[in-house]
C-alpha cells in the first residue's frame, strides 16, 4: 500500500447552528458536534484507507467554549498516524464571527477507526507521512496515546508501554 500525507485526508465541513442543535441556554449540544465531528473524522479516515471505516473510540473531546445558536462552524478532521488497521483522526472545530468572519479555535477532539471487510474483520491500512510540524508533533504523540488506551483498557501492561514510559525516564 502507498503511504498518503495527512493532505490527502483532510476533510472539512461546514454547518450553521439552528434552533433544532442547540440545548435551552441556546448553546449548540455536544452531541450534535460530537455527530458532526464523527461525520468529518469517518471521511478523513475513508480517505487515507480507500475502505469501510468504523469509530473505534473517542479518545478526547474538550468543549473549550460554547458555541451559540446562529454560529457558523468549521469541522477540519485529518489522520494523525495510522497503525495497523486502525488511523488517529485529529478534528479543529473552529467557529466563524458572522460579521468580521475571524475564525476561533472552539473544540477539538481525537478519534480512533478501523478499516474493516464485509464481515466487520480489521484490514490493514497504509503508513501516514507526517509533513508540518503539527503533523510531526500530532503524529509521535498517537502512539504514546494508544499505549495509554491500550492500558485503560486492560490490553496492554504498563511496563509495555516503551514510549509512555520514554516520558518519564529510567
Amino acid at each position: 500500500m502507498k503511504p498518503k500525507t495527512a493532505k490527502e485526508t483532510y476533510t472539512v465541513t461546514t454547518e450553521i447552528v439552528l434552533p433544532n442543535d442547540t440545548n435551552t441556554l441556546g448553546n449548540l449540544m455536544g452531541g450534535r458536534l460530537l455527530h458532526w465531528m464523527d461525520i468529518a473524522a469517518a471521511i478523513s479516515a475513508h480517505r487515507h484507507c480507500k475502505r469501510v471505516v468504523v469509530t473505534a473510540s473517542v479518545n478526547n473531546v474538550a468543549f473549550t467554549q460554547p458555541i451559540r445558536l446562529a454560529s457558523i462552524i468549521t469541522v477540519e478532521a485529518k489522520v494523525s498516524r495510522a497503525f495497523t488497521s486502525s488511523m488517529e483522526v485529529f478534528i479543529d472545530v473552529w467557529v466563524e464571527d458572522p460579521v468580521t468572519s475571524e475564525r476561533t479555535k472552539c473544540n477539538e477532539a481525537i478519534y480512533t477507526f478501523v478499516a474493516v471487510d464485509q464481515n466487520g474483520s480489521p484490514l490493514p491500512v497504509p503508513e501516514l507521512i507526517p509533513e508540518t510540524t503539527e503533523e510531526q508533533a500530532r503524529f509521535d504523540g498517537a502512539l504514546r496515546r494508544k499505549q495509554l488506551s491500550l492500558i485503560l483498557a486492560g490490553k496492554m501492561l504498563p511496563d509495555e508501554a516503551t514510549e509512555l514510559k520514554a516520558l518519564f525516564g529510567k
